[in-house]
Formats: structure tokens, C-alpha cells, sequence
């Protein structure tokens, strides 16, 4: 099994080896990381992840006021025509939404800006005042109107559109994909803890580790497991967290409430087909709380589910922990 590389944020770790090479990079608020495995392709790699950063940033950044997204939300209800690629996340998000009955909704922004977070994380005061008004539910997905004739889209006023749940997810799917048909090699990218893979994997897989903490050193993480195909992601409440009048937030909301996902799972990670389907599984159990273990199972994602009082559940295949240390089990992303 390849030695892991310093960890990445929300539980995701690149792997390194004599049969990879890895570039890493910051962007979009988060470190960006590109495995090969043909060494010799590794900057063609990385300079195809950095131009698809630098889109999905000037298409979705909702912390750039000269983003596309950022002019949509200013449009105040009026039909906007945007690029491919911004309606490519937003019919992506719509899609996230309906597939988990709407614990993932793109229409979260106003309450994620009441909640404090209206710019990158980076430069969030961790703590302030207690916010005021109380938080409301997002006005919910349906009401986004999209036209794919004109490629246009329609937000209603006062709604504002949040992507952060799955454009990062879908921008790691997009790089993995493009760095194998270019370079015709495997490989691994890993955007803030969400992985993608593509092409054919190292002999022994792609070794990624399980964390809560971007910070936990290699030989801290809670497990490190194997996929073959197919893509990873983690999503918990530990991390981008700040406060408010001594109340602690994070960055997962309950489109029910427009508050912050109540404090059930620590840690969420799951293996799907493609890094979008993962992210939305690994999210929607944040909001699902207590019923994430039934709807997981329904969906028959390989996943680990880590309580906040420490239960650690694992379902549909995910290898079990040990109390021995790290332990490395196969997981196929394609089995979604």
C-alpha cells in the first residue's frame, strides 16, 4: 500500500509512492492535490487541475463579486444566460437536491450569509456576536428555473444560490476525468478532501486516509482504505467551524431550518461512482442526523459514519476499524 501524503482537509489524503507523482496546490479556499501514475505526465496533470480551478472559481465562487454566480444572485428574479459550466453545477446541484430529497439544496446562500459565512473562510472572524435575525429555511431547489434551450437560468428574488456542496465535487470528477483522456494515465485529485479517480489505478489501488482534521499527521489518521475506481468524499462538522455570541457554527445547513445541521455525525465519509454522488451521500447524512444509517443503506454507498460521542458505524462494504491503528480495506467506487 502507497505511504500517504500530508493530510487534506475533511478526511482525504493523496497518495504517494514510487509508482505516482503528486502536485499540490492552493485554491477555491482549500488545498488542491493531482496524483499520476506516470511520473513524466505530472505537470500536464497539474496545469490541466489549475485551469479547471480557475473555472469553477470564476463560475461559482460565491465570495467573488465578479463571478458569474454572484451576478446571478444579484439578478433580483430576472432571467440570466450563463456560461456551460455554471449551468452544468447548477443543473448538477438541482440534481443532488432531488436525489436527497432536499438535504443538499443550492438554494442555501442567504442562510449560510446570515449564518457568518459570507466570504472565504480563510477570512472569517472566528468569533462575533450572536446573529440576528433567527435563521429561516431556504426557499428550497424547485424553485430554480432552468431553461437549457437558452441556457438560461432564473433565481426568484431574495433567493441567493450556495454551489459548495457540489461544485467542488463535480470540478474533482471534471479534472480526473480530463488529466486521464489527456495524459492517458490514472489518476487521483483530491480538491479539499473530495476524491476523484480515473484511468487505471497503482497495483494496490489509491490509498486515501480518514480523518477528521486536515491537521491530524499521517500516522494519526482513523483509517486508511483502498479504491480502485470511482471516488471518495468526507464531509464533517469539525472543521470551518466559528462562533457567534458563544454558540459554535459550521458550514453544513439544514435547508429545513436554514440553521446549521444539528451536531449528530462528526464525521461522515462515502464511496460513490463519481465524486458528486459521494459528496452528496457523505452531506446528506450531516442533515439526516439519526436516519442517515437507514437512508445510507438504502442507497447502498459504502460509507463510515463517525458519531459525536465516538460510535464509529460502517455500511454496505466499508471496512471495519480496528482498535490495533489504521487499516486498509478495497473499496470500489464503481459499486454505487
Amino acid at each position: 500500500m502507497p505511504a500517504l501524503h500530508p493530510t487534506v482537509e475533511e478526511g482525504a489524503q493523496p497518495p504517494r509512492s514510487e509508482q505516482t507523482a503528486i502536485r499540490s496546490m492552493r485554491a477555491i479556499g482549500t488545498t488542491a492535490h493531482v496524483a499520476v501514475t506516470e511520473p513524466a505526465t505530472v505537470d500536464t496533470a497539474a496545469g490541466i487541475l489549475y485551469d479547471e480551478l480557475v473555472a469553477i472559481d470564476n463560475a461559482c465562487s460565491r465570495f467573488r463579486s465578479d463571478s458569474e454566480l454572484s451576478a446571478l444572485n444579484r439578478a433580483n428574479g430576472t432571467r440570466v444566460k450563463v456560461s456551460s459550466l455554471l449551468f452544468d453545477a447548477i443543473t448538477v446541484a438541482c440534481g443532488v437536491a432531488r436525489r436527497t430529497d432536499g438535504a443538499v439544496d443550492p438554494t442555501v446562500g442567504v442562510a449560510m450569509e446570515s449564518l457568518g459565512y459570507d466570504r472565504d473562510y480563510d477570512e472569517i472572524d472566528p468569533w462575533g456576536t450572536e446573529l440576528t435575525p433567527a435563521p429561516r429555511p431556504a426557499p428550497g431547489w424547485r424553485r430554480i428555473e432552468l431553461d437549457g434551450h437558452g441556457r438560461t437560468v432564473r433565481v426568484p428574488p431574495g433567493t441567493h444560490l450556495d454551489l459548495g456542496s457540489s461544485a467542488k465535487a463535480l470540478v474533482a470528477d471534471r479534472a480526473a476525468r480530463r488529466i486521464a483522456a489527456v495524459t492517458r494515465t490514472g489518476a487521483l485529485v483530491s480538491i479539499g478532501g473530495d476524491v476523484s479517480t480515473a484511468g487505471t489505478a497503482p497495483p494496490d489501488g489509491w490509498a486515501v486516509g480518514i480523518a477528521t482534521d486536515s491537521s491530524t499527521p499521517v500516522d494519526g489518521v482513523d483509517q486508511v482504505v483502498s479504491i480502485e475506481a470511482g471516488a471518495l468524499a468526507s464531509s464533517s462538522t469539525s472543521v470551518r467551524t466559528w462562533q457567534r455570541g458563544g454558540r459554535r457554527l459550521h458550514h453544513i445547513v439544514d435547508p429545513t431550518t436554514g440553521d446549521c445541521a444539528a451536531p449528530y455525525w462528526r464525521l461522515v465519509s462515502v464511496s460513490g461512482a463519481c465524486c458528486v454522488d459521494a459528496n452528496a451521500a457523505s452531506t446528506a447524512a450531516v442533515v439526516w442526523g439519526p436516519q442517515a444509517v437507514t437512508k445510507l443503506v438504502a442507497l447502498g454507498l459504502p460509507a463510515r459514519l463517525v458519531r459525536h460521542d465516538g460510535q464509529v458505524i460502517a455500511l454496505n462494504g466499508w471496512p471495519c476499524d480496528t482498535p490495533c491503528g489504521p487499516l486498509t480495506g478495497q473499496l470500489t467506487g464503481s459499486q454505487s
